[in-house]
C-alpha cells in the first residue's frame, strides 16, 4: 500500500480513504499479503486528474461504477470493427476534456446504452471518431450533452430505417455484392435530403435573437 501510494503521489491515508469509498477495486490477496497492480495505479491517477478538473469524489465514485459495469469493447464492436468509422480510445480524463463538465454518470450511462461508448480495461472506446467530434462540437455550441445523446438515439432509429430501405432495395433489384457500392450513393441521398429539409425548416421558423 505504501509503494502504491508513493507511485500515485498520494498519502497512505488518502489511499485508505479511497479504498473505504470503493473508488478503487480491492487488491488481490495471498494470505496476509495484498497485491496491487498497474490497474490500481491507473485508477488512482485518473481520480487525481478528475479531481483537478473539478469533479467531486461522489461523482468520481459514480463514474467509476459506470465504467466498471459498462459494456466491453468486444460487445460494443460486435463481430468486427465498423467498416467506415474509426473507433477512438480515450482515458477517462480525455473524455472529460472533450465534454467539460458534461461527463456525468447519467450521460455516461446513456452513451453506453446507445452503444457510443464501451470499456477496455482502464480505457474507454468511442465507436466513431466522427460522432465523437460532432458531439463535442455541439456541446461547445452550448447544447447540453444529454440533449445531444437523445438526438443521437432518435437519429439512430431513423438511420436504421433508412439502412433497411436501401439494403432492401439492393437485395430486391441487385445482389449482396452491390451493398458496398450502395454506401456512397445512399449517403449522398440522405445528405441531400437532410440539407433540403433543413432549408425548409429554417424558412418556416423565425430566427431567434
Amino acid at each position: 500500500m505504501a509503494e502504491l501510494a508513493d507511485r500515485a503521489g498520494i498519502t497512505v491515508r488518502t489511499l485508505r480513504f479511497y479504498r473505504e469509498r470503493k473508488l478503487i477495486p480491492p487488491p488481490r490477496r495471498e494470505g496476509r499479503i495484498a497485491w496491487y497492480d498497474d490497474s490500481h495505479l491507473t485508477r488512482l491517477r485518473t481520480i487525481s486528474a478528475l479531481l483537478e478538473r473539478g469533479h467531486t469524489l461522489n461523482g468520481i465514485a459514480e463514474l467509476a461504477e459506470a465504467f466498471d459495469h459498462g459494456r466491453g469493447v468486444g460487445e460494443l464492436l460486435g463481430v468486427g470493427a465498423p467498416t467506415e468509422e474509426t473507433p477512438v480510445r480515450l482515458t477517462p480524463e480525455e473524455l472529460a476534456d472533450h465534454f467539460a463538465g458534461e461527463v456525468t454518470p447519467e450521460n455516461l450511462a446513456a452513451a453506453m446504452d446507445l452503444g457510443y461508448l464501451g470499456t477496455d480495461g482502464a480505457e474507454i472506446v468511442h465507436i466513431s471518431r466522427r460522432l465523437l467530434d460532432v458531439s463535442a462540437a455541439l456541446v461547445r455550441e452550448g447544447i447540453p450533452l444529454s440533449s445531444v445523446l437523445e438526438a443521437g438515439r432518435r437519429v439512430r432509429e431513423h438511420a436504421d430505417a433508412l439502412a433497411g430501405l436501401f439494403a432492401g432495395m439492393v437485395l430486391d433489384h441487385g445482389s449482396e455484392r452491390d451493398v458496398d457500392r450502395l454506401r456512397p450513393l445512399a449517403r449522398s441521398v440522405v445528405e441531400a435530403e437532410l440539407s433540403l429539409a433543413l432549408d425548409r425548416r429554417l424558412r418556416k421558423e423565425p430566427r431567434r435573437p
